[in-house]
């Protein structure tokens, strides 16, 4: 469910007619409902505490949406933060989120970054290679601490909606293989500068299917088991995210209570704690892109291209993953054409969609791309220089702008000219 609704003959969000925000900020502009983050929130969390399962990690995705009005939303209800970079460990604390509810994951960190991390107390650091667990048990000694470790498992199940977005395969470039999990979850036990608390899996993104999840937290299960019987303490798994969403033309996927019961059922007896990684599932349906035609280019030949101010650069999805939005007018009309929907940057791969059967539109008209709130604006980017696409918090009948569209002269003062130019 969602808060973007027909009011009065005009698409709004909650109490707000998206026009309303399109004339006040300027299109192209990101919409986020608060309503929509509170209520999928609490619906995963009711879910998963409905199926038995005590004091679950809700640790949301920040990748998937970091604004901070959106990271605190959450924050206000509970959860934590799931982040790849010092930068979003950062944006979570300033968000509010507490250190202990923080679960630091990524392939790549750095010496500084795991420093911070241990500076900064947070959950766990998901360690996913060997080298990695040297370089947070030597940086953690110098500092005279004890780092707090998950090791990550590739479970070698495959999953996702996109093959970009799969991360649970043998050849995927995430975490350890069973054959060295349960070593490595022994060898951190007798070094000095790490903890291990626990091992976690992530199997990819918008999965619409239980199987491969259960698969994969089955085997999750047997590892926990096999290192609880060599007498090694292990008190939390994470299960990662990865659930999808209803996008408008994707198959439908299991709804939160069905998942939580999946994992009940699973670890049952267990006897940890769990910690889960959702992004897609909570911010994707509580956002909406909002465009304007620029003009419709009709060819002689019978395509018809809707060019829109919005851009691949504002939403790289469709170019990225081939990704299906909804495209909505805001004032829905009668008929139907249909339309290759094209950005302005010069490139090919600038096409939201072809052969889009819509409502007749015209110059100045405003539409939305819907279920735009993750992966959206937090892959955005000037490219073309064109400016940084802005960001509005909806609350009731009030909104905010959470982040302003930088001017021209904000992105050409970021550089600066070499000396001998």
């Amino acid at each position: 469910m969602n808060h973007f609704e027909l009011r009065e003959g005009e698409l709004a969000c909650e109490g707000v007619p998206l026009s309303r925000i399109a004339e006040a900020v300027g299109t192209p502009v990101y919409v986020y409902s608060s309503a929509t983050l509170e209520r999928h929130f609490t619906v995963l969390r009711d879910a998963l505490v409905g199926a038995g399962l005590k004091d679950p990690l809700i640790a949301f995705a920040v990748k998937a949406n970091s604004n901070l009005a959106v990271l605190r939303t959450l924050a206000n209800l509970g959860a934590g933060a799931d982040v790849v970079s010092e930068g979003e460990v950062r944006r979570a604390l300033a968000a509010g989120v507490p250190p202990e509810r923080i679960v630091f994951s990524g392939v790549g960190k750095t010496e500084a970054e795991i420093a911070f991390a241990v500076e900064t107390g947070v959950a766990e650091i998901n360690v996913e290679s060997e080298p990695e667990l040297h370089l947070v048990n030597r940086v953690a000694q110098q500092m005279g601490r004890r780092a707090t470790v998950a090791i990550r498992v590739n479970p070698d199940v495959a999953a996702g909606g996109h093959a970009k977005i799969a991360t649970g395969k043998a050849d995927n470039k995430f975490g350890v293989s069973f054959s060295e999990a349960e070593r490595l979850y022994a060898n951190a036990s007798n070094m000095a500068g790490v903890r291990p608390a626990g091992v976690a899996c992530h199997i990819g993104s918008q999965i619409t299917d239980l199987a491969p999840m259960e698969a994969a937290f089955t085997k999750m299960r047997g590892l926990v088991e096999r290192l609880k019987a060599e007498g090694l303490s292990v008190e939390r798994l994470d299960l990662g995210g990865g659930l999808g969403v209803p996008y408008f033309n994707q198959p439908t996927p299991p709804d939160p209570e069905a998942y939580a019961a999946m994992i009940g059922r699973v670890t049952k007896g267990l006897d940890v704690q769990l910690a889960f990684e959702p992004g897609r599932m909570i911010a994707a349906n509580a956002g909406v892109l909002i465009a304007r035609v620029n003009h419709v280019h009709e060819r002689p030949e019978g395509r018809n291209f809707l060019v829109l101010d919005a851009a691949m650069n504002d939403l790289l999805r469709p170019a990225m993953y081939d990704a299906y939005h909804d495209i909505r007018p805001l004032k829905p009309r009668y008929g139907a054409v249909t339309y290759d929907v094209v950005g302005p940057v010069c490139e090919t791969g600038d096409t939201f969609t072809r052969d889009r059967v819509l409502p007749p539109l015209e110059a100045g008209d405003l539409i939305a791309f819907m279920s735009a709130g993750a992966y959206g604006a937090t892959m955005a980017s000037e490219y073309n220089s064109r400016l940084l696409v802005p960001e509005v918090l909806v609350k009731g009948d009030q909104f905010a702008v959470v982040r302003p569209r930088p001017t021209y002269e904000d992105m050409l003062a970021r550089e600066a000219a070499a000396p001998w130019l």
